[in-house]
């Protein structure tokens, strides 16, 4: 996989015939590319978190879904839209609250329909070159992003974040990393601390991994030292990512980022969401509506494989929670700085 020149980091790729991806799931000891070619390859890679962040998995889900109709025999529209939707939700299943997924999915089979009059050839070549401008867009969407995040972040700061929102999450530079990576970028004096992110670590694996890649001064910290920090003074502000965003301005991040947001209000400390259009769901009304995954328990009581907790004990893993409008300080966006009241 090429490395960018403003960034090593990457984690998709259109390789002519087929996607590449690089494995999260076997950072941090080993960096492991893997060659997509179908798109039963691609729900798996999704699922199981091989490709994970929600623009990247947007991006991952536009890719497989050329794949997946690329081999279809139809020469009939009708037919070809039959088989076109059930691929469709058939990626769709694989993660259910990013919006990104279905945002994407739902992009392409626009686009189908919109040129239901052009062979069913040139339908398939148009998808892909959709699928292509997603990404691209996506990576001017974290570029700005982090370039608006820039009046938000002081000269000197202590900067909590949790999760990882860097390149390996999106199509380049990231969503709130987008941020922090610019603040360095402009010689900016930050500091990071970084949440593990329990039960998956994505903090420990895969935020303080491009941290370190990229020379930003940072420290790894467990996800509940946090508000001690910050009663301490010794964090300036919190930047997450998120996953979903409703049309009042809840959003649904890794689960942990609420008992952040509320820490944060409890000291009068900025939080700060950084999230591109393509994380904003205008159709859904409020958090409460959003859809919440929930994952195997095993995450939670192994770390790799090795127990750390009883066997068959009962477990609640959501994997997200929300954190409501008025606990967020503002929205980052590729267009600028939102503050409330929010309105999306």
């Amino acid at each position: 996989m090429n490395e960018t020149p403003d960034t090593a980091i990457s984690s998709i790729e259109w390789c002519d015939t087929h996607v590449r991806i690089l494995d999260q799931t076997f950072l941090p000891a080993r960096t492991v590319y893997s060659d997509i070619r179908d798109v039963g390859r691609m729900w798996e890679a999704i699922k199981s978190l091989r490709v994970r962040g929600a623009p990247a998995i947007g991006i991952a889900a536009a890719y497989g879904f050329y794949l997946g109709i690329r081999e279809l025999p139809e020469t009939k529209f009708p037919s070809f839209m039959v088989e076109v939707n059930r691929i469709g939700d058939y990626l769709i299943s694989a993660r259910p609250t990013a919006i990104n997924l279905p945002w994407a999915i739902e992009r392409l089979k626009n686009t189908i329909n919109a040129h239901k009059t052009d062979s069913i050839q040139e339908i398939k070549d148009r998808v892909l070159r959709v699928a292509q401008t997603i990404h691209e867009e996506d990576k001017r969407m974290c570029r700005q992003i982090g370039l608006h995040a820039q009046e938000l972040i002081p000269a000197k700061a202590n900067i909590l974040t949790h999760c990882n929102t860097g390149g390996l999450a999106t199509g380049q530079y990231g969503t709130a990393l987008s941020a922090i990576y610019h603040a360095h970028k402009a010689e900016k004096n930050i500091h990071v601390w970084v949440n593990e992110t329990r039960p998956l670590l994505q903090g420990a694996r895969l935020t303080a991994w491009e941290l370190n890649k990229m020379e930003i001064p940072f420290h790894l910290i467990t996800d509940s030292m946090g508000p001690a920090l910050m009663r301490q003074g010794k964090v300036d502000l919190v930047i997450v990512g998120t996953d979903r965003v409703t049309a009042n301005g809840d959003m649904a991040n890794k689960i942990g980022s609420y008992m952040l947001a509320v820490a944060c209000k409890h000291h009068g400390i900025p939080f700060y969401v950084a999230a591109p259009s393509s994380s904003i769901d205008p159709t859904i009304d409020t958090g409460a509506d959003i859809p919440i995954e929930e994952r195997d328990g095993k995450e939670i009581t192994t770390i790799g494989q090795t127990d750390i907790a009883p066997a068959k004990i009962p477990v609640y893993n959501p994997a997200f929670d929300v954190t409501p409008a008025e606990l967020i300080t503002a929205y980052i966006t590729e267009k600028g700085i939102l503050r409330p009241p929010y309105s999306f």
